[in-house]
C-alpha cells in the first residue's frame, strides 16, 4: 500500500512527461503559439493576469479576438496524461485515507525498507518509509489536496496547449512532498525537501513565456535556496553531534545530548540550540517566515491550481513539519523554541498587515498563508505541536478552497485578477460565490468551523505558555485575527457584492465553471466545515497522546495541553470578537460607507504605501543584497575575467602574436625588387662584418 502511495504519484509525473516530450518533437520546428505572437506584437508579459495570455478570449475557431493567429494545438496525448495522473492520485488519496484509519486506529506503525541508499564510510542508510501518526497525517492532507488540484486543472487549463507538461509537474511535486513526509532520515529528507523546490520553480515558471513568471521562479529558487543552506548546515551539525542521520537514532540519544556543546569560532555553543536554529532557517524558507518569505506571493505568477498545491498543503508546510518532526531535539532547545515563536508572531501580523490593502485577488490569500503559517509555528514555538499539525491539517482544506475558488472566479471573469474591477458576482457564479463564502468563514475562525478549532487552539496555547516570546505571539495572533477577518470579508465584498465595476461585455460573459471544477470545491467545502469538529478530539483533545504516540515528543516538563484547558474564558472568545469586529468593519468600508477606504488611503498615504509596498522588504534586499552582488558579478566578469585573465592570458598572448605576425607579414610584399634589394643590403652587410672582424 505505502509503495502505491508514493510511487503512484511518480509514474504519473513519467508518463505525462513521456506524452509531453512526444508533443514537443511531433510540433514542426519553428512553430510560433500564441504566446509568443503576443509576445511580438507587445513586446511584454500579460503581467496580473493568470494566463499567458491575459485577458485575450479565444473564439470557437482557435483564433484570439485580437487576430494574433491560431492558437497552439494541444499536444497530442493531452487527455491521457491528465486522466492517468489524477486517477493515480486519486487511488493515492483513497488508499492514504486508509493509511490514516489503519495507523490510527489500529497502532499499525510501519517502518518500510525500500532499498540500500547510501554506503559511505561510517554512513549507511537506506530509502525506507517512516510511517506513524504524523507521516499518516501529511498523507491524507498532500494526496486528497492535490487529487483534487488535478482534478480541478482538468476544466481550469483546459484551453493550455501544454496539459501534459502541467500535469506532469504537478505529479512530480507531489511525488518529491511524499518522499519528504515519509522519510526514514534526513538525507531522504533534504532529497523531497530539494525536490519540492525544483518542482515549484517549474510550476511557478509554466508559463515561461512570461518575464514574471520566469522572475518569480527564479526568485522562490534563489530564496528557497538560502533557508537550504541552513538546513543543510543543521544536518552536518546532527551527524557531528550523534554521528547519525537516522531518525530513530537522533530521537534515542536526545536526551542523553542535551547538555553537548560544539565548538565553532573559538567558542563552545549549545548543541541542540544551533541545531534548532539552523533547521529552523531550512523551515523559515520553504514555509515564508518573516525575511524569507517574499518569495510566496510572486509565485502567484503560475497557474491557480498551483498556489492551491503549493500555498495550502505541501510545500509551505514542508518546515512546519520538520519543526514537528524534530520535536525531540526542539524539546531540550527551549532558546531555539523561543525563537520559533516570536518569528511565528511577527510573520502572522506582518502578513495580515500586508493583506489589508492588495487589489489581486491571490495575493490576498497568498499573503493570509503567510500569516497562518505563522500561527502554526507560534503553536510549534511553545511546544504544542499537536495544536501546529492541526491547524496545518484544518488550514489545508479551507486555503485550497480559497484558492480554487479564487481560481473559479478568475475563469469567469477572463482571467481578471484585480479585485477593483469585480463586483456584483454573486447571483452570476452563486456557487463559486458560497464555497467562497465557506473558506472564509472557516479562515476567520466562525464557530464550528474547521478554523474556530485549530485557530483558537493556537491562540490558547500562547497565552497558556506565560513566557514573554509566547505573551509578544500571543498578542500578534488575536490582533492578526481581526486583521485576518477584515481582509478576508473585503475579498468577499468587493468581488462578490456591490455594483459591478467590469466592463459590460466582460460581465455578459460570466458565467459558472464547469463540473469538473466545481466537485472539487464542493469537496474542500466540506473539510473546511467539518474537519475541525470531526478531528479535533483526536488531535488536541483528550485522546491526543494515544492519537500520536510516538510521533511527537512532548517531555516530562511541557504541560502546554493542560495549561491550554485553565485560560480565562475572555481568552477563550477573543478570536470570535476580532472575527466579529474584522466582519462589521469591512461591511462598513466595503457595503454600507465605501467611500471611505479611499478617503483612509488619502489621509493615511505614508502608512498606505508602506503597506502596500510590503513593508518595503524587496527594496531594502534590492538594495542589500540584489545590486552589491550584481555589482560584484559584474565586476568579476568584465574586469577579472575579461580584462585580467582572458586579457593578460590567452587573448593577451594570441593578439601579441597576431601583431608580430601581421607586422612580418608587411615584409612579404611580391615585388622581386624589393627582395632584390634586401639580398643587396643582406651581401653588403656580410661584406662588411668580414671586413671589420679582418681588421
Amino acid at each position: 500500500m505505502y509503495y502505491l502511495i508514493v510511487f503512484l504519484p511518480l509514474v504519473g509525473a513519467l508518463i505525462a512527461g513521456a506524452i509531453a516530450l512526444a508533443g514537443a518533437r511531433g510540433r514542426e520546428p519553428g512553430a510560433v503559439g500564441p504566446v509568443d505572437a503576443f509576445h511580438d506584437a507587445h513586446g511584454h508579459g500579460a503581467h496580473g493576469h493568470d494566463h499567458p495570455h491575459g485577458a485575450h478570449a479565444h473564439d470557437d475557431h482557435g483564433h484570439d479576438d485580437h487576430g494574433h493567429g491560431p492558437v497552439e494545438p494541444a499536444a497530442a496525448g493531452s487527455a491521457a496524461a491528465e486522466y492517468v495522473t489524477t486517477g493515480f492520485l486519486i487511488v493515492a488519496a483513497l488508499l492514504s485515507w486508509v493509511a490514516f484509519v489503519d495507523v490510527t486506529l489500529n497502532d499499525a506503525d510501519a517502518h518500510v525498507t525500500v532499498m540500500r541508499w547510501i554506503s559511505a564510510g561510517s554512513l549507511h542508510l537506506d530509502w525506507a518509509f517512516r510511517i506513524d501518526t504524523l507521516t499518516a497525517v501529511m498523507l491524507v492532507v498532500v494526496n486528497s489536496v492535490s487529487a483534487l488540484v488535478h482534478l480541478y486543472s482538468m476544466g481550469y487549463m483546459h484551453e493550455d496547449p501544454h496539459r501534459p507538461r502541467f500535469f506532469g509537474y504537478l505529479s512530480l511535486f507531489t511525488f518529491a512532498m511524499l518522499m519528504l513526509v515519509t522519510s526514514d532520515n534526513l538525507i531522504q529528507m533534504f532529497f523531497g525537501w530539494e525536490g519540492v523546490g525544483l518542482a515549484s520553480y517549474l510550476l511557478i515558471g509554466f508559463w515561461y513565456q512570461k518575464p514574471s513568471a520566469c522572475a518569480a521562479a527564479i526568485k522562490a529558487f534563489v530564496v528557497n535556496r538560502v533557508g537550504d543552506f541552513g538546513f543543510l548546515l543543521g544536518i552536518f551539525a546532527i551527524f557531528v553531534t550523534f554521528g547519525s542521520v537516522q531518525f530513530e537514532t537522533i530521537f534515542a540519544a536526545a536526551p542523553g545530548a542535551a547538555e553537548k556543546t560544539i565548538h565553532f569560532l573559538g567558542h563552545d555553543w549549545h548543541a541542540m540550540t544551533v541545531i534548532g536554529l539552523l533547521l529552523f532557517m531550512g523551515a523559515m524558507g520553504k514555509s515564508a517566515q518573516l525575511g524569507l518569505h517574499t518569495w510566496l506571493p510572486d509565485a502567484m505568477e503560475g497557474p491557480t491550481p498551483v498556489s492551491a498545491l503549493i500555498h495550502a498543503a505541501t510545500m509551505v508546510t514542508a518546515g512546519v513539519f520538520l519543526v514537528a518532526r524534530m520535536s525531540p531535539i526542539y524539546e531540550h532547545a527551549p532558546d531555539a523554541l523561543a525563537v520559533v515563536t516570536l518569528v511565528g508572531g511577527a510573520t502572522a501580523i506582518f502578513a495580515a498587515t500586508v493583506g489589508l490593502v492588495q487589489n489581486d485577488i491571490k495575493r490576498v490569500i497568498a499573503y493570509s498563508t503567510c500569516s497562518q503559517l505563522g500561527y502554526m509555528f507560534v503553536a510549534l514555538g511553545v511546544g504544542a505541536y499537536g495544536v501546529g499539525i492541526f491547524h496545518l491539517f484544518t488550514h489545508a482544506f479551507f486555503k485550497a478552497l480559497l484558492f480554487l475558488g479564487s481560481g473559479s472566479v478568475i475563469h469567469a471573469m477572463h482571467h481578471e485578477q484585480d479585485m477593483r474591477k469585480m463586483g456584483g458576482l454573486r447571483r452570476l457564479i452563486p456557487l463559486t460565490y458560497w464555497m467562497m463564502v465557506i473558506g472564509t468563514l472557516a479562515l476567520t475562525g466562525f464557530p464550528l468551523t474547521a478554523g474556530y478549532f485549530s485557530k483558537d487552539a493556537v491562540i490558547e496555547a500562547a497565552y497558556a505558555a506565560h513566557t514573554g516570546p509566547a505573551t509578544f505571539a500571543f498578542l500578534m495572533t488575536v490582533l492578526a485575527a481581526l486583521l485576518t477577518s477584515f481582509y478576508s470579508w473585503r475579498l468577499i465584498f468587493m468581488t462578490f457584492h456591490g455594483a459591478p465595476r467590469a466592463s459590460l461585455e466582460t460581465m455578459s460573459h460570466v458565467h459558472e465553471s464547469p463540473k469538473v471544477m466545481l466537485v472539487p470545491l464542493l469537496i474542500l467545502a466540506v473539510g473546511a466545515l467539518f474537519a475541525g469538529l470531526v478531528f479535533h478530539g483526536a488531535f488536541i483533545g483528550e485522546g491526543e497522546r494515544e492519537f500520536w504516540r510516538e510521533a511527537i515528543f512532548r517531555s516530562e516538563h511541557n504541560e502546554i495541553l493542560h495549561h491550554m484547558h485553565e485560560v480565562p474564558f475572555w481568552v477563550v472568545i477573543s478570536p470570535f470578537v476580532m472575527m466579529v469586529a474584522g466582519f462589521a468593519i469591512a461591511w462598513l468600508f466595503y457595503i454600507r460607507r465605501p467611500d471611505l477606504p479611499v478617503r483612509l488611503a488619502a489621509q493615511q498615504a505614508l502608512i498606505y504605501d508602506f503597506l502596500l509596498n510590503k513593508w518595503y522588504f524587496d527594496e531594502l534586499y534590492d538594495l542589500i543584497f540584489v545590486r552589491p552582488a550584481k555589482w560584484i558579478g559584474r565586476f568579476l566578469w568584465k574586469t577579472g575575467d575579461g580584462r585580467i585573465i582572458d586579457g593578460l592570458g590567452p587573448d593577451g598572448i594570441s593578439a601579441r602574436v597576431v601583431d608580430v605576425t601581421n607586422r612580418v607579414v608587411r615584409l612579404q610584399t611580391g615585388y622581386v625588387y624589393h627582395y632584390a634589394f634586401a639580398m643587396l643590403i643582406g651581401v653588403a652587410a656580410m661584406f662588411t662584418w668580414f671586413m671589420v672582424r679582418g681588421i
